[in-house]
């Protein structure tokens, strides 16, 4: 059986979406591969920083997979610095550890971290002759340079890296088919990159529409007293790429609205400032919870009435909101934020499943929150359900899982 070693940072318990992504992804491959993950120690999940093993690098063994844990320094994602260090040493660690790997055929790593995560696999095929498969969730360093995270040498050095990735990596997946002209921007239009698009996915089975009236969903209403509130749901990662430090602010014009409810679930290097802004502001009519456990966000995203899918301008063709395929899969209406002619603004303009404003364009935004909050409950539940049913039609999950399948298959076959 063929080897493939994934490097890929987040796994099973993570939260985080990639995590799950990539936990579905191997789970689908291991009766025709060998698989073996190198991950962190989980960072999202419920697992303390103090309660982690003292080695630094630790083998264990789940559902017939091997599994590297390597061990990180809690991280600060507010703090370049902290940034820093979590990112060095996972390279440090993940290097060694893919290195000690015997008999590799093909080596799978994700631009995470930033363009070490690719390089990660190019040091990897050139020691071990192995292939590479390079999976692009975000081109870095044009992400973090979108949002003024980074620049200069930095940006141009970081760049050079990630483009040396590509260029030695045998194939190259995108999530997004905006990311192609991405790939353009950096090669030029008649680069011969071997590449292919594999959207991200959820369960569509798992994550099913449900009403306000399941059991499960009323008691998460009434427990976090939301019961009779017209819900705006965030749901994910409150990180630097959404403009949502700008967007929180939208609240204060809102607040006379008595029903109308901003709910934000997840963790992110955002949430501070969000949650400074509404104490200062004092605000109620916003609330902050974490993650929910993985077999409860069936039915946490069904408590919204819509759901935001947003991200900061600069990110068309860079990354793609994952969030967009739990949120279709809900049935519920979607309020986007994003550029024109970006993967999500494409899904959402196609399944005609929501209403669009451009990032920064605050004023259509409020009167995007005001046209749905305005519709009819009819109007809504069929504006959500038309994106269930682009979904079922164009982005199952196992459409995904046997493109991936048929695409390393043939990598990993091929002389």
């Amino acid at each position: 059986m063929r080897k493939i070693v994934f490097v890929i940072n987040y796994f099973h318990p993570d939260y985080a979406s990639t995590g799950q992504l990539m936990t579905e992804l191997c789970m689908h491959l291991k009766e025709d591969f060998e698989i073996t993950v190198i991950a962190a120690q989980p960072g999202y999940s419920e697992e303390t920083f103090k309660e982690k093993g003292k080695k630094k690098i630790e083998i264990e063994y789940w559902n017939g997979m091997k599994i590297i844990r390597v061990q990180l320094p809690k991280v600060n994602k507010r703090s370049k610095l902290s940034r820093m260090k979590y990112i060095i040493q996972y390279f440090m660690l993940a290097n060694i550890a893919l290195l000690k790997e015997k008999n590799v055929d093909l080596i799978y790593t994700i631009s995470q971290p930033p363009v070490l995560g690719g390089l990660i696999g190019t040091i990897g095929k050139l020691l071990k002759s192995s292939k590479h498969v390079y999976n692009i969730q975000d081109f870095n360093p044009e992400q973090a340079a979108a949002v003024n995270y980074t620049g200069g040498t930095v940006y141009k050095i970081a760049k050079k890296i990630d483009q040396l990735n590509c260029l030695y990596s045998d194939h190259i997946i995108l999530v997004g088919n905006d990311m192609k002209q991405t790939l353009e921007n950096r090669f030029g239009k008649n680069h011969q990159l071997s590449h292919s698009v594999i959207n991200n996915w959820t369960d569509e089975n798992e994550i099913v529409p449900l009403s306000k009236k399941n059991p499960h969903v009323l008691s998460f209403l009434k427990k976090h007293h939301l019961e009779g509130k017209f819900i705006i749901m965030y749901s994910g990662n409150l990180g630097l790429y959404y403009d949502l430090e700008n967007l929180i602010k939208v609240s204060s014009e809102l607040r006379h609205f008595s029903d109308i409810h901003f709910l934000y679930i997840g963790e992110g290097a955002s949430k501070k400032e969000m949650q400074d802004y509404v104490l200062k502001h004092n605000l109620e009519n916003v609330t902050f919870l974490p993650y929910q456990p993985k077999e409860f966000i069936k039915y946490s995203l069904n408590v919204a009435n819509v759901h935001l899918v947003v991200n900061q301008k600069g990110i068309k063709g860079v990354s793609v909101p994952s969030k967009i395929y739990g949120v279709m899969a809900a049935g519920k209406p979607i309020l986007g934020v994003l550029e024109k002619g970006s993967e999500a603004e494409f899904l959402i303009s196609t399944s005609h499943s929501g209403l669009v404003s451009e990032p920064q364009d605050y004023m259509q935004f409020v009167e995007n929150i005001k046209d749905i909050y305005d519709m009819k409950c009819e109007e809504r539940h069929e504006m959500g359900m038309r994106g269930r049913q682009y979904l079922d039609l164009y982005l199952r999950k196992e459409l995904s899982l046997n493109k991936y399948k048929e695409t390393l298959t043939t990598i990993i076959n091929s002389q």
